[in-house]
């Protein structure tokens, strides 16, 4: 009975100084930033066909993700992809914007070293393990698609 009171006033106190969890608020952050990075790529996806209405949809979705990552490039080299990420969290980090900052923000740690030594030899720090990782998964999957043709038949 002894051990059981001590146990009791830590869970007490915890309770009482433990700052109050705001996972909705979270969220729903998480939810706007994520799906405003959204619309604005698709705002792009629109322009991009309506001024190039002879080039196919394909070519307009590589057109636009490029763009993306160009623009949350520039946004975090002047700092603000970093307040859109305070403040929206993994809403900001899942789309590939947040791809785009991962590989941004370590060179800009540097780049008091130099445009080579500096901003070049980071860029690839956080990206370079992805960009590995997303090759031998490809790779895998193209031996894979070899070996069991049945298995990737397109509509299947």
């Amino acid at each position: 009975m002894k051990d059981r009171k001590p146990n009791e006033e830590y869970i007490k106190l915890v309770k009482e100084t433990m700052p109050k969890s705001r996972h909705i608020s979270t969220m729903v952050k998480a939810f706007l930033v994520g799906g405003a990075i959204c619309v604005f790529g698709q705002g792009i996806f629109d322009i991009f066909k309506l001024i190039f209405p002879a080039v196919g949809e394909v070519q307009i979705k590589t057109v636009t993700t490029m763009t993306l990552v160009l623009i949350a490039g520039v946004l975090t080299g002047f700092g603000v992809y970093d307040k859109i990420g305070l403040f929206g969290g993994a809403g900001s980090l899942v789309p590939i914007t947040g791809f785009a900052n991962s590989v941004v923000s370590p060179s800009m740690e540097h780049k008091r070293e130099g445009v080579i030594l500096g901003l070049c030899s980071n860029m690839f720090k956080m990206a370079g393990p992805v960009i590995v990782m997303a090759i031998a998964v490809s790779l895998l999957a193209g031996i894979s698609a070899l070996i069991f043709p049945a298995f990737f038949k397109a509509g299947a």
